[in-house]
C-alpha cells in the first residue's frame, strides 16, 4: 500500500508541476498549450515516430510559425503543432480571409503532409482564457495516465478555449477510448481526433522490445 501511494504521489506532483509551468508560461505570454508525450524529453524514447520524424516535426513547427508571422503580422492568435509531417492549426484569426491565407500558407511548408485548420474566426483569446486551457490540459494527461488500457504517452494534448485536440500514432481503439474519457471531463467543450490510425499489427512493432539477457550457466 505504501508503494502504490508512493507511486500516485510522484505521478501527481508531476502533473501538477508540468500545469505550473505551462501556466506560467501562459501568462508570461509563452503559449502553444501543449501537454504533449515528450516534456523534456522523457518520452523521446517511447515516441511512436521515428527519432526522424519527430526532428523533421520540430522543423515544420519553426518553418510553419516563421509563415504565420509573415502572413498575419500581429494579428490574431496562431499555434502551430506538427505530428507525422501533418500541421495542426489552432488559435483566432480576425476574419475568414487570414484564416484561409493562413492555411495556404503552412501548406506550402517545405515536407508537410496536410494542414488541419481549426482556426476560429474571432477575437483573440484572453490570457485567463488560455491559462484555464493550460490546467484543462493537466487534467486531459492525468486522465489519460490514469488510463490501464492507454499509453499516455503516446497522445500529444492541445486546448483551445476548451476545446481538445488529441494528436498521435494510434489504433482505433485506443483514439476512441482516448477521446471517451476526454469528453466527460469537466470543461472540455469538444473533443476532435486528429490521428494517423494504425493497426495493432503495426502497434506491436511499434513497441520497445523487453531487452534480452543471456542464459545463465550454473557453474558447479
Amino acid at each position: 500500500m505504501t508503494r502504490l501511494t508512493s507511486r500516485l504521489t510522484l505521478k501527481q506532483t508531476a502533473v501538477r508541476c508540468t500545469v505550473g509551468l505551462l501556466a506560467a508560461a501562459t501568462l508570461a505570454g509563452c503559449v502553444p498549450l501543449v501537454l504533449g508525450g515528450a516534456v523534456g524529453g522523457a518520452f523521446v524514447a517511447t515516441d511512436r515516430r521515428t527519432s526522424g520524424t519527430q526532428l523533421e516535426d520540430q522543423g515544420l513547427e519553426i518553418k510553419a510559425n516563421s509563415r504565420v508571422r509573415d502572413t498575419l503580422g500581429d494579428r490574431g492568435h496562431v499555434n502551430v503543432n506538427a505530428y507525422n509531417r501533418l500541421i495542426l492549426l489552432t488559435g483566432e484569426v480576425p476574419n475568414e480571409a487570414d484564416k484561409v491565407a493562413v492555411e495556404q500558407a503552412v501548406a506550402r511548408t517545405e515536407n508537410a503532409q496536410g494542414v488541419v485548420n481549426e482556426l476560429a474566426v474571432s477575437l483573440t483569446s484572453s490570457l485567463s482564457s488560455r491559462a484555464s486551457d493550460v490546467l484543462l490540459a493537466g487534467k486531459v494527461k492525468a486522465t489519460l495516465v490514469d488510463a490501464r488500457d492507454l499509453m499516455a504517452n503516446a497522445f500529444t494534448v492541445v486546448v483551445e478555449r476548451g476545446e481538445v485536440f488529441l494528436l498521435g500514432m494510434v489504433t482505433e481503439r485506443e483514439a476512441n477510448r482516448a477521446a471517451e474519457l476526454t469528453s466527460t471531463i469537466k470543461g472540455v467543450r469538444r473533443v476532435v481526433k486528429v490521428f494517423k490510425v494504425i493497426s495493432e499489427d503495426e502497434l506491436a512493432g511499434k513497441l520497445p522490445r523487453p531487452p534480452a539477457y543471456p542464459a545463465s550457466s550454473n557453474s558447479l
